[in-house]
């Protein structure tokens, strides 16, 4: 009845995924800019240590928004590419056009280089001026699901629209809800919407095991912390799923 999907920043995050359950892993690089295409290494090592959960992976050139060039497009049908040439199970992405509406278009081109691989419409959707009309589009389209927040900054926040999406889905687009699902609302986020896939991330902080660190140096923005890691737990993902399934 449910399906769980974790945003695995890295290799490990993939491992502690599968080891918790997880049904898939999202992999993405970039988590403080919302996630952007993880390397060629990456993706191929995740591939051959993932023998029970599928793996899909982000195609997004940078963070920021997402109305892209021509140029930008054509790198993300080169990512597509390779991600096929790996064996990846599927793809996650999304183009909009400058008045929040969706890019058929550059979608559909897309899609096509993405047949045969499960196609989801990442959390764009949560920008879209007109969610009820676009997710209209995204049917229409071939999308197999849409990642989204209900348009708010957590998926608890955007429980009413999620419901309502998940009615006017009927059957025909998978929801899967994300942003801030966790061990403490999953079981509440389902009961309110009859949403039953889920994306979440479970992760933990570890810290740096550097004896010496230059803290007058950064190596990227300043403030950005460089002193520890959040890796995704496999306790916080067999928990958040537990706390799904021993509640139904």
């Amino acid at each position: 009845m449910f399906k769980f999907e974790v945003c695995a920043n890295g290799v490990e995050s993939c491992l502690a995924a599968q080891a918790g359950g997880a049904d898939r892993v999202e992999l993405c690089a970039g988590i403080p800019e919302g996630g952007t295409t993880p390397s060629y290494g990456e993706i191929k090592t995740a591939r051959k240590l993932l023998t029970k959960t599928r793996l899909h992976v982000i195609i997004r050139p940078r963070g920021g928004d997402f109305l892209y060039s021509e140029l930008e497009v054509e790198r993300m049908i080169e990512d597509i590419r390779i991600c096929k040439a790996l064996g990846a199970d599927g793809v996650v992405f999304g183009c909009l056009q400058s008045d929040g509406t969706l890019d058929i278009r550059q979608n559909r081109r897309l899609l096509e280089e993405a047949s045969g691989m499960s196609v989801t419409f990442h959390r764009a959707f949560d920008r879209c001026a007109n969610p009820q009309e676009s997710l209209e589009q995204l049917i229409d389209m071939g999308f197999d699901r849409v990642l989204t927040s209900g348009q708010q900054p957590t998926a608890y926040e955007g429980i009413p629209l999620l419901k309502e999406l998940q009615q006017q889905s009927a059957g025909r687009i998978i929801v899967l809800a994300g942003c801030g699902v966790n061990e403490d609302n999953i079981h509440d986020i389902h009961q309110a919407t009859g949403i039953s896939e889920f994306h979440f991330s479970a992760r933990c902080r570890q810290t740096s095991k550097m004896s010496f660190i230059n803290k007058k140096v950064s190596m990227g923005a300043k403030g950005f912390p460089e002193d520890y890691l959040d890796i995704t737990s496999e306790e916080r993902v067999r928990k958040t799923i537990q706390s799904l399934l021993c509640t139904e």
